[in-house]
């Protein structure tokens, strides 16, 4: 067990974390998983939780200082933990766009920041960001979940320039709909503007219809444990609607792509 690879998970109370967590501990890692709140923790073997919230540094600091303390090494950082909301662009407050990116994105930067220096001391380590085909490809009323994801590719592939030198790979994993509660309970935002209702409505319940077919999170779960711990690559996509969007938008001219999404979503 203490040559196993000490992964550390964040956000692991349910969805996509969970299942993840529960896939890396059936293959032999070490895994802490990271909760909010060790009094709501959620019960999974194998698993040793590590409370942390990634929207406050201290609180980031003292959870990766936990892990190393009982573990010595960080091999894997899987950032997960996110949030998603419904809305256009016009409706949302500045405000409602900065929690998102603080957590989306700076997050990531946050716990990047807590595990580096440990990395680049043993000479090796993988960070896996879980992004969003919507990191590549946009949606109408969600527009600062998108931009987020568009920031996490940049920041990721631009991380993973700069750390190879030291032993140390960043990846990211491209996941569409999944039966979670993040996509099926997102916020909307505060602000509504009338002028958007009809169209606004129409993507609503395509989503939700979108989230009721989707797979279940173990899908993306093992994408991500391929990401953490296969042969490195930038870009992993679960199979099946996440990867036959990425593939439209990389292969099929802007046009066509736009069209689809649309008649997707039930636009005019």
């Amino acid at each position: 067990m203490s040559n196993s690879p000490v992964v550390v998970v964040t956000g692991v109370s349910s969805g996509i974390g969970r299942a993840t967590a529960e896939i890396l501990v059936a293959q032999g890692c070490r895994v802490f998983g990271t909760v909010r709140d060790l009094n709501n923790a959620p019960d999974l073997p194998g698993v040793r939780f590590v409370e942390m919230d990634v929207r406050i540094e201290e609180s980031i600091q003292a959870g990766i200082k936990s892990v190393i303390d009982q573990a010595m090494r960080i091999d894997v950082l899987v950032n997960n933990a996110g949030m998603m909301m419904f809305g256009a662009v016009e409706e949302t407050a500045t405000a409602e766009a900065a929690e998102l990116f603080d957590t989306n994105v700076f997050g990531m930067l946050r716990t990047a920041h807590a595990v580096l220096p440990y990395m680049r001391a043993q000479r090796s380590g993988r960070i896996v960001n879980v992004s969003s085909v919507f990191g590549v490809l946009p949606a109408p009323y969600m527009g600062m979940y998108s931009a987020t994801k568009h920031a996490v590719e940049g920041l990721t592939e631009s991380l993973d320039h700069e750390v190879r030198q030291f032993g140390i790979r960043a990846t990211l994993v491209q996941p569409a709909f999944t039966r979670t509660n993040l996509d099926a309970n997102a916020p909307h935002t505060r602000s509504r503007i009338t002028e958007y209702d009809s169209e606004r409505d129409v993507v609503t319940r395509s989503v939700a219809d979108s989230v009721s077919s989707a797979p279940q999170p173990t899908r993306v779960a093992g994408t991500i444990v391929d990401a953490a711990l296969g042969s490195w690559r930038m870009r992993h996509t679960p199979s099946g609607q996440a990867s036959l969007l990425t593939k439209l938008r990389r292969f099929m001219p802007a046009g066509p792509v736009d069209a689809s999404l649309r008649k997707k979503l039930g636009l005019a």
